[in-house]
């Protein structure tokens, strides 16, 4: 499976940002979809997932109530929708796939298949 994000970019403080992701190859409905982020410096870090019928999904703390994740099958995509941006919002962003088939979004951070990354810039 081949993911490619895009939609990162420089934004200012309390912006929004729609970042999207495209699956190539595999079965689409067989996957956790996930967003993680790396800011410089620190670890990566899970942002939120979704189960493959969309149905389920989970956040950091951090995020929770500003980011929301979606994803359309029929499009084999997923997206992450992010408003009132903060400093702390800044890092690349990766998508990844996690072979799952339950509909929920497991503690699991492992995942299988993983994107290049897009990065997200946040000033003042």
């Amino acid at each position: 499976v081949r993911l490619v994000e895009s939609g990162g970019g420089n934004v200012q403080v309390g912006d929004s940002l729609r970042l999207s992701c495209v699956a190539n190859g595999g079965t689409f409905t067989s996957y956790v979809l996930g967003w993680f982020r790396q800011a410089p410096g620190k670890e990566r870090e899970f942002v939120a997932g979704v189960s493959w019928t969309g149905e389920s999904t989970a956040y950091s703390d951090s995020v929770k109530g500003r980011f929301t994740i979606s994803r359309e099958n029929d499009k084999r995509t997923v997206h992450l929708q992010m408003i009132s941006l903060t400093f702390d919002d800044a890092a690349v962003y990766y998508c990844a796939a996690l072979e799952f088939y339950g509909n929920y979004v497991p503690d699991i951070y492992e995942y299988h298949y993983w994107g290049q990354g897009t990065r997200v810039t946040v000033s003042s």
